[in-house]
């Protein structure tokens, strides 16, 4: 209650010092030459902008570093989880969590790049059957992301997967690694494809090779 009491009081007392301020700063305004008046006018405008571009500016910068710093603090937390969990089901989940708040890079991810490489890998192994191929394709979507090259063979092979869904994901993935030995199998499946979103996959992929 005091303490309400308190910020209740010292609200008020900036209140009335702002006041004070406005008033004061009237009362001196009205009392200056109309050519003082006026050679302010002309300097302050500018100033005045040039202080808002440049606080916005720095407003803009720190906030990016902000979210930046937060990004990557939210990241080692996430990595730090990874490596203690030992659940697979669970530890699958924070890889695509990890790579989803990467946005998708492999940049500060190195430390456990490997890890989930093999753990993509057996994901694409064991997940068979029509119930799971949202976890195939995200798996192969994000091989890509890690860009081993030595995953391209498993890949080349997920482009004749029974389901689309996981025929995109893969071609995404080759385009990602630029892996050029898979050239000629994107072009078949980008002629030849009965769906029109995994030949737009393989020709983006295609396009990165080049």
């Amino acid at each position: 209650m005091i303490k309400r009491y308190q910020d209740g009081q010292a609200n008020l007392t900036a209140t009335l010092l702002l006041v004070g301020l406005i008033v004061a700063l009237v009362w001196i305004w009205k009392r200056l030459p109309p050519a003082t008046q006026d050679d302010l006018v002309e300097r302050a405008i500018p100033l005045t902008l040039l202080g808002i571009a440049v606080g916005l500016f720095a407003w803009v910068v720190v906030r990016k570093l902000h979210r930046r710093r937060k990004g990557r603090l939210e990241r080692d937390r996430l990595m730090l989880r990874f490596e203690r969990e030992t659940s697979p089901e669970r530890r699958l989940d924070l890889a695509f969590e990890l790579i989803e708040l990467n946005r998708y890079k492999l940049e500060g991810l190195e430390r456990v790049a490997s890890v989930m490489v093999e753990l993509f890998v057996t994901t694409m192994k064991t997940a068979q059957g029509d119930k799971r191929y949202l976890i195939r394709g995200k798996a192969a979507s994000y091989l890509g992301v890690l860009r081993d090259k030595t995953t391209v063979p498993l890949l080349l092979a997920a482009l004749e997967d029974d389901h689309a869904y996981v025929r995109a994901c893969a071609a995404l993935a080759l385009g990602r690694m630029r892996a050029s030995e898979a050239r000629a199998k994107l072009e078949s499946v980008m002629r030849d494809d009965w769906d029109q979103t995994v030949r737009s996959r393989a020709r983006e992929a295609l396009e990165r090779l080049t």
